[in-house]
């Protein structure tokens, strides 16, 4: 697989958001990697040093309702895997991408789309 995006550039992406994230009531989970070098099925792993040659990062963030669940994994061909279950609602896309702040955009652009309805009241 082409290496098109930089993945610990993407990881540092999803890791900028996590205080906002959290900070507004979205319960993001850890990062998650995948190593192209590792025996199938390939594990995901969560200690970046465990991964030789990564080929994907993800993470899953789910809505403070705990009912709506965004999963987000990009490859470092160049594509990501994003399923959202929000609003009662299944969204499935596979979005190209081309650079790690495309991927930020992605990122803030689902989060608006797919878990604002799960967001507690202002006060």
């Amino acid at each position: 697989m082409d290496h098109v995006i930089d993945l610990d550039q993407a990881a540092a992406e999803i890791t900028s958001r996590l205080s906002a994230w959290t900070a507004s009531g979205l319960l993001p989970g850890p990062i998650t990697w995948r190593d192209a070098t590792a025996p199938w099925p390939q594990p995901l792993e969560i200690e970046r040093a465990l991964i030789t040659d990564p080929d994907s990062v993800g993470v899953r963030i789910q809505g403070a309702d705990e009912w709506n669940v965004l999963h987000v994994v990009l490859f470092r061909g160049g594509w990501a895997d994003l399923d959202a279950l929000a609003n009662d609602e299944v969204a499935t896309e596979c979005p190209q991408i081309t650079s790690p702040e495309e991927f930020g955009a992605l990122l803030d652009s689902s989060i608006t789309r797919f878990m604002d309805a799960g967001r507690p009241p202002a006060t």
